[in-house]
């Protein structure tokens, strides 16, 4: 059938111009929809039309894809409590519901390394990776505080949420962030310190004493003088140095 049409369209073409750039535009048409589903229109439609309707359909949805990403990327925060975010997760957090594939009845004791590798996403990526709107930021608050157990303070395990590796690095990375900046609270264990580690009448930190009064032959230390030293250690530094002891 495209065939044919091409044919046709050499011979009008040929005979009249004004069939030229309806016709191109139609061959254009159909070798751009060889891959996908989808009729065209009829060659012979005014120029003011379109001539391909679901090429048109796939850029919209492109288009408002794209622009729902770059809506959040610079905000993700405000992906939480969009429409959007309560009809896909409701009140749970974005883990919950989520199952790891893997071989056997018992789980490994570590989810993979990435789920995106260049352009190519596995299977059944981990929750972060599924959703591009779900953006890893210390502003995040909402987010963060979804990995973080309320009774502990400590960061859920990823065997239990199910994250791949990469993101988990990077939801420590995050939660230590928003705890520097003041986003997220943290508990510092309280240790009583006594008077005595503080106080300047101890030996170590005393003011120090004034030097003694030594007399001619006397030396610093009183017990330096009492010691001997050994008779084989004094001739062997002699020998070793005797080119400078003359």
């Amino acid at each position: 059938m495209a065939a044919s049409f091409q044919g046709i369209a050499k011979l009008l073409g040929r005979l009249s111009p004004s069939f030229s750039h309806p016709l191109r535009q139609y061959r254009l048409c159909l070798q751009r929809l060889r891959v996908g589903p989808g009729p065209c229109l009829s060659p012979f439609v005014p120029p003011s039309h379109s001539f391909c309707k679901a090429l048109s359909l796939q850029d919209e949805n492109a288009n408002q894809a794209a622009e729902a990403l770059l809506r959040y990327k610079e905000s993700p925060w405000d992906y939480l409590e969009s429409e959007e975010y309560i009809e896909k997760y409701g009140t749970k957090p974005v883990w919950e519901g989520y199952r790891r594939n893997h071989k056997g009845g018992i789980p490994p004791q570590k989810t993979r390394k990435t789920c995106i590798r260049g352009d190519k996403i596995c299977a059944n990526p981990c929750p972060v990776c599924r959703d591009p709107n779900i953006i890893i930021h210390y502003q995040n608050v909402k987010l963060l505080q979804q990995f973080i157990s309320p009774q502990t303070g400590m960061v859920y395990d990823p065997t239990r949420t199910g994250v791949c590796m990469k993101r988990q690095k990077k939801l420590h990375e995050a939660i230590d962030a928003a705890k520097d900046h003041g986003f997220l609270p943290f508990q510092i264990p309280y240790v009583e310190f006594s008077g005595e580690d503080y106080s300047n009448s101890h030996d170590a930190v005393g003011s120090t004493s004034p030097p003694q009064s030594l007399a001619s032959g006397e030396t610093w230390y009183k017990w330096y003088s009492e010691i001997t030293p050994d008779e084989k250690e004094v001739a062997k530094v002699r020998r070793t140095y005797k080119a400078y002891l003359k």
